[in-house]
């Protein structure tokens, strides 16, 4: 023990210490602090009194009047009391009894982990528990309350008669979690409990108990286990469904009473270049998880996988095994999730060659894909086949090469060569081949036409293996310009492509399937792209221009711009845009004409916190508008703003019929330090619908949060409303309640 006081008085007859004034002790890695200290050596006892301190081994500071202990500070009585924990967590009480060193018992006690307000340290903080009896156990790392009172801003507003929490220190604990509550039209009133179990800081378990006031008893239970290289979970779901009838006729809820879901996860580093994990979900029908908020599986479109990825310099590779699924009710008597196809697997491998080749860069890509569907996903209003019924495989394999040079003058040139090979084998449903005969027929066997133009024929070509080539020349030509002024300097970039290709092959007819190009959307970022369409199912073919310019400016003062506009024109060849496809992805594209629709954007950044920014693809002649988007963000002292309004114009043979038009807007004001304000909405204005609202309050500090969010969601077309109210109350250290998926449902429909 080491003692250091302003006087030490030793008594050798009473063998008893006394120090006074500045007293200070250290023993056992534990300090103490005081104006008086009496030490008996025979009996081991301190009695230390005047603005008393102790700091523990763990760093926990006790403060007293009068303090009684044993020399280990193992036992002792304590008057008038405060303690403040390492994890800034408050006890005080009129009196406490450490024993064995490891239990303190507090007498008429209270605890907070709301930091005391420097001005009042007198007034009551935001929340704290007031307990007759506050017993901490140090090494259960348990904290029990008896007769607990707790009160919010000094007023009681519940009472137990018992509660346990884990000490403040702990990060995992077995327990009770925070119990939610919640409410559903079709589930009814519903509470949840979930235990944790701890085994080991390495793997634990979560159970969970749910009762649906109109369903019944949902079990789940999460099993998660960590590694030093990785992670994994599995998660388990089940109920016996009271009265299935209470969901509608659409709902394929209501045709089943035992229902469950098992998923698992996980993601692993084999060594730094190689990786692998899976997201996996089986369940008994399509849309259990969905319909009881499953965390992790409760997507309304999600992807099981399982992956194997490798990262090494300027390689990757990628080998998956997927199954979509998508977690809807009957659409027009079609369950969706049986249309979602398999993918056995799909493959990605890209490498660049690291020494140049003939002073350029060359590089190969390899692509392979087999996809199963058990059922065709066919529209035969608007002909489109998305998917096929059957097994369709195809390998891609492509090679780039391309090296830049610049010339005297600032020109850059940037000459390109690729070629790339199919191979693709069909096995089709009869249903499949009939749905082809039957598109083909539909767009008038030997017409396929746009706003009253022929662009080509289409006709069926149906076969069990297709092999298709192509070939690429390419010329680039940059010419930035710079040029500045005392407070502002820009840059101006005119650029030009040039691809000769030859036609792609099959492009007139009708038999691949196209999986991976369904969508195509042509704006400025995909102005310069070699070839736009998003996937391999479809090549682009013939002789393509491309010309654009680039304009970036920074002036004084912290503003800045930039911005880009150009248009793509078809010089030779069939116009692959123009071409039929299962699922006419070229049309109203903008490209499907020899030159393509005009298209620009241009971002917009002020010093004054306003940034702006505006994209649209244009008409070619008329320079109507066919595709916008415009936007604006704000940030004005503690409030932020955001509006934004897309267009996009009506596109009939994509099954788009109708123009789609919308305005966004969102708003949040920090009203002080603690207290936010937010919302915001969507309006379709083609239906004259607010599809979706919402507004909400949050208060957060350092030992408390609420938030309450009202939303409201209304179908463009069926007119059903949904109204949800979610509410989440966190006290630091003793948890959080709140609803169980974040919402409260309550669905209005219009039936």
């Amino acid at each position: 023990m080491y003692l250091e006081a302003d006087t030490v008085i030793y008594n050798n007859d009473l063998q008893t210490v006394t120090a006074q004034g500045q007293v200070r002790i250290k023993y056992g890695g534990s300090r103490l602090v005081a104006e008086r200290v009496d030490y008996n050596q025979a009996t081991g006892r301190i009695v230390a009194s005047g603005n008393v301190q102790i700091v523990d081994r763990q760093g926990t500071r006790i403060f007293a009047d009068e303090i009684d202990v044993t020399e280990d500070f193992g036992d002792g009585f304590i008057n008038a009391l405060s303690v403040e924990t390492t994890d800034d967590t408050y006890f005080a009480a009129e009196s406490a009894e450490r024993r064995g060193g490891r239990v303190t018992v507090f007498n008429q006690g209270v605890y907070t982990a709301c930091e005391p307000c420097e001005d009042r340290p007198d007034k009551a903080p935001i929340w704290r528990v007031k307990s007759r009896k506050i017993i901490w156990n140090g090494e259960e790392k348990v904290v029990r309350f008896e007769g607990a009172r707790f009160e919010f801003f000094g007023l009681p507003i519940a009472y137990l008669p018992y509660f346990e929490m884990a000490d403040p220190t702990v990060q995992r604990k077995s327990g009770f979690l925070r119990p939610a509550i919640g409410y559903s039209k079709y589930l009814g009133a519903s509470v949840s409990i979930p235990y944790f179990f701890a085994f080991s800081p390495t793997y634990d378990l979560t159970v969970t108990g749910t009762y649906y006031g109109k369903q019944g008893f949902l079990a789940e239970a999460e099993w998660r286990q960590r590694f030093n290289n990785g992670a994994y979970s599995v998660t388990i779901a089940g109920i016996s469904q009271k009265d299935p009838s209470e969901f509608p006729s659409s709902y394929v809820d209501t045709t089943v009473e035992q229902r469950g879901m098992i998923g698992t996860s996980g993601a692993f580093t084999i060594n730094p270049r190689w990786s692998f994990g899976w997201d996996v979900m089986v369940q008994s029908d399509s849309r259990f998880s969905a319909t009881y908020g499953i965390v992790g599986y409760d997507a309304y479109e999600r992807t099981n996988e399982i992956y194997l990825t490798g990262l090494n310099d300027r390689n990757y590779f990628d080998l998956r095994l997927q199954k979509f699924s998508v977690q809807d009710r009957n659409f027009r008597g079609t369950q969706l999730d049986s249309l979602q196809p398999w993918v056995l697997p799909s493959l990605d491998y890209s490498k660049t060659v690291d020494e140049p080749v003939a002073g350029g860069e060359l590089s190969f890509d390899l692509n392979t894909a087999i996809v199963h569907r058990s059922d065709r996903d066919y529209s035969s209003g608007v002909p489109a086949l998305r998917g096929i019924e059957g097994t369709t495989g195809r390998i891609t394999l492509e090679s780039e090469w391309k090296r830049s040079f610049i010339t005297g003058g600032g020109l850059l040139l940037t000459p390109l060569l690729s070629v790339r090979g199919d191979a693709i084998g069909v096995d089709a449903s009869d249903s499949t081949i009939s749905a082809i005969n039957h598109m083909t027929g539909k767009l008038g066997g030997s017409r396929y036409s746009y706003d009253g133009s022929t662009y080509g024929t289409v006709a069926s070509d149906i076969r069990s293996s297709y092999y298709r080539g192509m070939a690429t020349a390419g010329l680039e030509a940059r010419w930035p310009v710079m040029f500045s002024t005392t407070s502002a300097s820009h840059v101006l970039e005119p650029i030009g492509q040039l691809f000769i290709r030859p036609d792609a092959p099959y492009g007139d007819t009708l038999g691949i399937p196209n999986e991976d190009a369904q969508s195509l959307v042509f704006d400025a970022a995909s102005l310069f792209e070699r070839d736009k369409f998003s996937g391999y199912d479809l090549i682009e073919g013939g002789t393509r221009a491309n010309l654009g310019i680039r304009y970036v400016g920074s002036f004084g003062n912290g503003w800045n711009m930039s911005g880009i506009f150009g248009q793509s024109y078809h010089i030779a060849g069939t116009n692959p845009y123009a071409s039929p496809n299962f699922v006419n992805a070229g049309a109203f594209s903008g490209l499907e004409s020899d030159v393509s629709d005009f298209v620009g954007y241009v971002d917009l950044d002020t010093p004054v916190g306003l940034k702006f920014f505006a994209g649209g693809r244009f008409d070619e002649e008329t320079f109507e508008t066919r595709r916008a988007e415009v936007g604006a963000t704000t940030e004005i002292g503690t409030t932020k703003l955001s509006a934004t309004y897309a267009f996009i114009q009506e596109q009939p043979l994509y099954g788009f019929d109708r123009d789609r038009e919308e305005v966004r807007l969102s708003a949040s004001n920090k009203l002080d330090e603690n207290w936010r304000v937010f919302g915001g909405g969507a309006y379709d204005l083609y239906s004259n619908t607010l599809a979706t609202s919402s507004i909400g309050l949050e208060y957060e500090d350092e030992c408390f949060s609420y938030a309450l969010t009202f939303k409201r969601k209304e179908g463009t077309t069926t007119k059903e409303v949904d109204y949800n109210v979610a509410f989440r109350i966190s006290l630091r250290t003793l948890g959080e309640i709140g609803t169980s998926t974040e919402e409260v449902s309550t669905q209005l429909g219009i039936e």
